[in-house]
């Protein structure tokens, strides 16, 4: 059962859904035009439209523009990406945004408002992303009270593209829900909600009037390209658009595509039947590739070198499932097809010669293939295994395993030569694939991915197990609120002085406080933090946590209460586990044994592990990540949280050998770890997809750095060299609100809050991107380990 409401396809307890979405290809020159018969409001309206952008990086891009006849440029409008902030301009510049909007794995809800009647000149101009106002402009300039502006006049108006002299700045991307209130300044709320179980902005039905030139703009009708299919105005006024450029025939041309902010349907494993956000190639992963018709089709290996056109997807593969997608070279040069991981590493490759390799090893020789053959590719996560298929024919005699490998897998093409260039064209099920998907396997796109354990419901909020919180000290005593649960690990720091880091846990209690930067014993601080409550913690006068007039950040992570005892190793521990966030608390006396192990409560192997001795001075903070060297074997190697130190291997710390879903292992009777008597506690981290990431990458030494996927957008980072001294980082979402983020503290040093020259990531809907080439986070040919924890989990975020 289905009914309509508000102009809107609903299905009954399914919510709004957006059928359809459009293609802009810049290099097709593609745009929608009107001219409207009479001028309407030319002092207010609303613009409203949900955008997944395609070329990310210096260049102009229109949304929507104005231009008079002839070669007048005095009255112009333009709405439109410039250099990835967001320009509002007309005779002058008005406002250019701070916020960088370079992500192009999701959707962004774009609203501009422009009312020249408000008598308060800086509202004459309104820009929000995704329902937020924005704020912070690099430009800030406003039009005359009641001006008549040039949109709304009988003259071209464009989507897509800039006319007049300037004609160009074509768009590159996706646009659906185009909306264009004629006479009104509306807030985002007219076009879309927050949901309620996921915390997300998302599209809602627009149900008011739109004024004498206003329009709906669904490119639900694909029937044709006319203004009276394509560019039908669903408004109820007839102000269809006039669509130039776009194609409708089926195949790798149609721009119409079932790419679009709201997921829903059934996927019988055909194509271009299920709706929700889809994976294309992506512009993020620095590999020589030139992208186009919405980051689908690839021409790749132009540098003259070998492996340059390594290109990867904007999803890698979910930790359960069936997925299908099709490649088709349509110039195949040195072309090889697959999977690759997070190291590039050419996990499973169908190479142009017929080879496939599995894990670097030739696994059967299959077909060759050429231009124009289309290349199936059958993932079974269940199973962890590959399948793939030449024109429908599967390649082998089975399937091949993937077993052997880490994760997580990503699509991906190679191109093998240093000379010529190879062109791919992909298919993630955004539209119909030429074959069917082997029966159960599903399209690679938001509607498809699992559901998370935390992110899905009301209930199971991100922030309901990780959230951080800013504040400003009063110099007395105050309750920090809006953590939103009660916290069993707060770290805290003051951001506008130099001090100590503070460390506190439910189970050594308040006011027992241990310093990251330092590496004395626990102190009883009796004026710090004094008390857990429900929503957050309460401070006293001590300036740590407290100095008046200045500001502080505390990241809050939930465990499970006071903790229990745990004798799942040699040494009973304390522990206040959260299973379903996969974190936990453990103190133990040491015992000054060999191999002793440690019940950490988790239920799966840990990814992170941080321990410090409570009783002993001069103590170090000894770390253990899962890709560090020789994690798990007994030459692991351990890495300092309050130094600069590179990572070492020794035989004195952890025994990797040992740590597993129950216990810690600890190698040595060291005092940092296990002295007899001595004291400790021990922070345990395990990965939760869609919430929590634990991984490494290598620097490239650039501004164009690499590309992390997390599978969500992150709320909270911690990086650190590992192969060189050098500091450690944390950087978070509440102190840097908007891309790119700047402001960093350092977890080994007492310093202040510290903001970079040039931004040091961008937090995107499903990872982050390096964007400074200084050695502390890019070094060409580092290596770093990063912790991560999520905002919203990929399968609902936003761009960001």
């Amino acid at each position: 059962m289905s009914i309509i409401q508000g102009n809107a396809h609903t299905s009954a307890g399914g919510g709004y859904q957006i059928e359809r979405s459009l293609r802009f290809n810049s290099a097709d020159s593609a745009y929608l035009n009107r001219t409207p018969a009479s001028a309407g409001n030319r002092k207010t309206w609303t613009w409203s439209g949900w955008v997944k952008r395609s070329a990310i990086g210096s260049g102009d891009y229109t949304l929507f523009s104005c231009c008079p006849g002839g070669t007048d440029n005095s009255n112009y409008f333009n709405l439109f990406f410039n250099n990835n902030t967001i320009r509002v301009e007309s005779y002058s510049v008005w406002r250019i945004t701070t916020p960088l909007y370079r992500d192009p794995s999701a959707w962004y809800h774009v609203v501009a408002t422009i009312d020249t009647t408000n008598a308060t000149a800086g509202n004459r101009v309104k820009l929000y992303i995704n329902g937020v106002e924005v704020t912070t402009f690099s430009t800030n300039n406003n039009p005359t009270l009641n001006e008549d502006l040039s949109v709304n006049r009988a003259d071209a108006h464009q989507i897509g593209r800039r006319g007049n002299t300037f004609a160009g700045l074509y768009f590159d991307g996706y646009l659906t829900e185009v909306n264009f209130v004629d006479g009104q300044a509306l807030t985002p709320s007219s076009f879309g909600e927050t949901d309620s179980n996921t915390g997300v902005w998302k599209p809602k039905a627009y149900t008011g009037t739109y004024g004498t030139n206003g329009f709906f703009l669904k490119f639900a009708d694909n029937s044709n390209t006319t203004a009276a299919t394509l560019g039908k105005d669903s408004s109820g006024n007839g102000n269809n658009w006039t669509p130039n450029n776009f194609s409708v025939t089926a195949g790798a041309g149609n721009d119409s595509l079932v790419d679009t902010p709201t997921s829903y349907g059934t996927d019988t494993g055909v194509g271009g039947e299920v709706r929700g956000n889809y994976c294309t190639w992506n512009p993020l992963r620095p590999s020589g590739a030139t992208l186009t018709n919405g980051n689908l089709d690839a021409t790749t290996g132009n540098s003259g070198s070998s492996n340059s056109g390594y290109l990867t997807g904007t999803f890698w593969m979910p930790t359960s499932g069936k997925y299908y997608y099709e490649i088709t070279p349509t110039n195949v040069n040195e072309i090889a097809i697959g999977l690759t991981t997070n190291s590039n590493n050419r996990a499973a490759i169908y190479y142009r010669a017929g080879d496939v390799y599995i894990n670097g090893s030739v696994s059967f020789t299959g077909s060759s293939y050429t231009n124009n053959d289309v290349i199936g590719v059958a993932v079974d996560m269940d199973a962890l295994t590959i399948r793939f298929y030449k024109n429908n024919t599967a390649q082998g005699s089975g399937t091949s395993s993937l077993s052997a490998m880490t994760g997580p897998f990503v699509p991906a093409i190679v191109h093998l030569s240093g000379s010529g260039s190879a062109v791919a064209v992909a298919n993630f099920g955004q539209r119909a694939f030429a074959y069917t998907a082997p029966s159960g396997f599903k399209a690679l796109c938001t509607q498809n991915l699992p559901t998370p354990t935390i992110g899905a419901t009301s209930t199971t909020q991100a922030n309901d197990y990780f959230n951080a919180v800013l504040y400003t000290g009063n110099g007395t005593s105050q309750t920090i609120t809006g953590v939103g649960f009660q916290p069993d690990f707060v770290w805290a720091k003051g951001r506008s002085f130099a001090d100590f880091h503070v460390l506190e846990d439910v189970i050594r209690g308040a006011t027992k406080s241990l310093s990251s930067d330092t590496t004395t014993a626990e102190v009883t601080r009796s004026t710090a933090l004094t008390a857990f409550t429900s929503d957050g913690f309460s401070v006293g006068s001590d300036t740590l946590l407290n100095y008046n007039a200045q500001t502080f950040v505390a990241w809050n992570w939930k465990a499970n209460g006071a903790g229990s005892s745990n004798t799942a190793g040699t040494i009973t521990s304390t522990v206040s586990a959260n299973t379903t966030s996969g974190f936990s608390i453990v103190t133990y006396t040491g015992n000054g044994t060999a191999n002793a192990t440690i019940g950490h409560g988790l239920g799966v192997t840990p990814a992170f592990i941080i321990t410090k001795s409570r009783s002993d001075a001069t103590t170090q903070w000894v770390a253990w990540h899962k890709d560090l060297s020789g994690a798990f074997s007994t030459t692991c190697a351990y890495i300092y949280l309050n130094s600069t130190q590179l990572a070492s291997t020794t035989t004195i710390f952890y025994n990797g050998t040992l740590i597993d879903s129950s216990k810690i292992g600890l190698q040595g009777t060291n005092t940092n770890i296990n002295n007899t008597g001595s004291t400790y506690v021990a922070y345990c981290f395990a990965p939760v997809a869609g919430y929590s990431a634990f991984g490494s990458y290598v620097g490239n030494g650039s501004a164009d750095g690499p590309f992390v996927f997390t599978n969500f957008r992150p709320a909270f980072v911690l990086i650190k060299r590992t192969d060189a001294a050098e500091n450690w980082f944390t950087l978070d979402y509440k102190r840097d609100t908007y891309n790119g983020v700047v402001n960093y503290l350092r977890p080994n040093l007492s310093d202040a809050e510290a903001a970079a020259g040039t931004p040091i990531f961008d937090f995107l809907s499903n990872g982050f991107k390096l964007r400074n080439s200084a050695s502390a986070y890019n070094a060409s040919g580092g290596t770093y380990i990063y912790m991560a924890f999520a905002e919203n989990p990929f399968k609902y975020s936003l761009a960001r």
